[in-house]
């Protein structure tokens, strides 16, 4: 039987959390379960909610995860097998060092940042991997949606659908509406650096870079959310798929974004607020983007306000038996029926549920090999099942 740590009790965390306590009513491997960030208050309302709605009590803790002294305190006190890491991706080397340093896995659902730069792949990361493989530990990457589901659609794509794949798109949509006038449906920093970033994509063997929002398309969604518009951008996932699915001609990412969006991002990136460098305000440095992150709604509170559903999927073209076949393989999730079950607006919900799941399959042993490795390197099959079970049904549909 498993004991987990889960770092960070924002929206994802409560997830998880609310997740966790599931898999263990169930008689699954996870029976023990601590939730700790650097705000003790708010592990405690998360382990009030989960106690209410499944009767599971969990332990809570206070800790700041950028410091390898102080997480390394709190797993010897707890002695977690696996540490589910929801915090920022600022914090995934810190959380990586202290696993090493105490014996336990790591599952992570965004791959490391630095906060003074723009710029986010898995370079050092997978630095980490003789480490990991000489301690005999697992450390699981990007295990939420996009990154994690997507990159595990395209494994079980490759196993039951293609013989190979030439090309890859992955489209995002959130389809939901908070009515508010601007707000980030996850961490705002880090949700602002991602959109205004260059985009990249991969064709003929090379990154092409695009400036930010350049280049957009429609694209018709299913189970009622209908046209939408997409924009082009460069996601962490592209980075380990190009490496790890064999006859790749391109790959790129896309998300919708509203016109209301979009605007307000505009005026907000005119007048310097979501710049990273630090400016000197009144004899100290503050970082604009930080101070925008700070005026905008808290993510987690957005759950009760949020109406509309969310579609997430592959588009895959490729050859099967000789003939060319595309596929689309994706989940929808409606905003209201997961705040209904768990406090939380979809885009949480999406990322929180595929990171319990990666938990509990290295916590079970059935994705536990030492070394760092992407969510596409292990067998898609358990983890689908997985997504069924616990509130991401899925579809793949032959296309034209």
């Amino acid at each position: 039987m498993a004991n987990i740590l889960i770092i960070g009790a924002g929206g994802v965390g409560s997830v998880v959390a609310h997740k966790c306590a599931q898999a263990a009513r169930r008689g699954g491997a996870l029976e023990r379960v601590t939730l700790a960030s650097r705000t003790l208050s708010r592990c405690e309302s998360v382990a009030r909610s989960v106690r209410t709605r499944t009767g599971f009590a969990m332990d809570t803790a206070q800790t700041d995860a950028d410091n390898v002294a102080e997480l390394c305190g709190l797993l010897r006190a707890v002695k977690p097998d696996v540490v589910c890491n929801v915090a920022l991706p600022y914090q995934d080397l810190s959380i990586m060092e202290a696993c090493l340093e105490c014996g336990a896995h790591y599952v992570d659902t965004a791959n490391y940042e630095p906060p003074d730069t723009a710029k986010f792949e898995y370079s050092w990361q997978w630095a980490y991997a003789d480490r990991f493989r000489e301690a005999g530990l697992t450390a699981l990457l990007g295990s939420g949606f996009d990154p994690g589901v997507t990159n595990v659609f395209a494994a079980w794509v490759m196993k039951h659908e293609l013989d190979e794949v030439h090309v890859l798109d992955i489209i995002d949509c959130n389809a939901g509406d908070h009515g508010l006038p601007f707000a980030t449906n996850f961490n705002p920093e880090i949700n602002i650096r991602e959109v205004t970033a260059r985009g990249r994509y991969w064709e003929r063997g090379e990154w092409v870079e695009t400036d930010p929002l350049a280049f957009s398309m429609d694209y018709d969604f299913p189970d009622g959310i209908g046209r939408k518009k997409c924009f082009l951008l460069y996601h962490e996932e592209l980075e380990s798929l190009v490496t790890n699915l064999n006859g790749l001609r391109r790959a790129r990412f896309w998300m919708t974004f509203s016109e209301n969006y979009l605007n307000h991002l505009k005026v907000l990136g005119n007048v310097g607020l979501t710049g990273i460098a630090p400016v000197r305000f009144q004899g100290r440095d503050i970082v604009p983007v930080q101070f925008l992150a700070a005026l905008l709604p808290d993510p987690a509170s957005l759950g009760p306000l949020t109406k509309g559903k969310t579609c997430i999927g592959n588009r895959m073209r490729g050859i099967r038996d000789g003939r060319e076949k595309t596929v689309y393989i994706y989940n929808v999730c409606d905003h209201e029926a997961c705040y209904a079950e768990v406090g939380s607006q979809a885009i949480s919900y999406t990322t929180g549920v595929p990171a319990m799941i990666g938990t509990k399959l290295v916590a079970e042993g059935v994705w536990a090999r030492p070394g760092v490795w992407n969510m596409e390197q292990f067998d898609p099959d358990p983890f689908m099942d997985d997504l069924d079970e616990y509130g991401l049904p899925w579809r793949c549909d032959a296309l034209p």
